[in-house]
């Protein structure tokens, strides 16, 4: 070896080898699955429902305490399920599709709706009866505007899950209306008086605060899996 080469090793020798790159684990999100979610059927009575197989999920609410936004939130879409100016307008069980196993169902709101009295008793009588037969019914998000919570409404569909022993999950939604301090009150207030499969988060479909912890429950109910996780960068 040349004079000049043996100093270019012995040079090389002095130099610390470059340090190998740790390899960084991307966490894994989870993906919401109920962007897939889309429209099956609208039901007038219990007969023109899906088969009673599978898992359902019902989404419950008074007129006007914002079930279509939050459905809307829930699944990422603008228009699944219509929002109005003028309340009560489900008086139908909207039925829709997460999968060929799964449902979700869109039950009427009629607290405040100006809906003649015949079709309030109709689905007081349908609704009833929903409760207390439909055994794929896994669970029930109950809709609550957080400035008027617990009203009758909401109170005869906590009891008919208590009846049923269905698990009933409460939103107290438009959460963006009040302060930190009352909202928080509200849902100390509301859990207090819930039965014992209840449970209550605070929601607002318009800075979509509660969002994923809705989406996060609902995974429970539907048994989704890790199938439907991803890496967070994606």
């Amino acid at each position: 070896m040349t004079k000049m080469g043996r100093y270019y090793r012995d040079l090389a020798a002095c130099i610390p080898p470059t340090p190998r790159k740790k390899q960084v684990l991307t966490p894994m999100k989870q993906v919401n699955p109920f962007r897939q979610a889309s429209y099956v059927l609208s039901a007038h009575e219990l007969r023109q429902l899906p088969p009673d197989e599978g898992i359902e999920v019902a989404i419950a609410g008074r007129s006007n305490a914002g079930k279509s936004s939050a459905i809307n939130a829930l699944t990422d879409q603008k228009s699944l399920a219509r929002t109005s100016k003028t309340p009560g307008r489900t008086q139908q069980i909207v039925i829709f599709r997460v999968d060929d196993e799964r449902r979700i169902a869109d039950l009427p709101g009629y607290g405040f709706a100006k809906v003649p009295l015949a079709l309030k008793e109709h689905w007081q009588q349908v609704l009833e009866a929903y409760f207390q037969s439909r055994h794929c019914l896994r669970g029930v998000v109950l809709v609550m505007d957080i400035r008027h919570p617990m009203k009758p409404f909401d109170q005869q569909m906590l009891a008919w899950c208590q009846a049923a022993g269905v698990p009933c999950h409460v939103i107290l939604t438009k959460a963006d209306k009040l302060k930190r301090g009352p909202a928080q009150a509200t849902l100390l207030s509301v859990r207090k008086k819930l039965p014992e499969l209840g449970s209550a988060q605070v929601f607002s479909a318009r800075t979509r605060d509660g969002v994923e912890h809705l989406i996060d429950h609902l995974r429970g109910w539907f048994e989704f899996d890790q199938d439907h996780e991803q890496p967070a960068d994606a």
